[in-house]
């Protein structure tokens, strides 16, 4: 019995991935995504310092 030959066996490493090539449609794109990130950032930035919105909830009539 030699120690190497039980247990889980390490999975072969996956050969490095290629960058792809972009192109003028990718770059827009991705600059179109990152905008929106940090406008989305940035609005919830902004409503994180309000309190609660409407103040909305269940109503009483007022009845008795």
């Amino acid at each position: 019995m030699s120690g190497r030959e039980g247990g889980k066996k390490k999975p072969l490493k996956a050969p490095k991935k290629q960058q792809a090539e972009m192109d003028d449609d990718d770059v827009a794109f991705k600059q179109k995504q990152k905008e929106e990130q940090k406008a989305m950032k940035e609005a919830a930035a902004k409503a994180a310092g309000k309190g609660p919105m409407g103040g909305g909830g269940i109503k009483k009539s007022g009845k008795k």
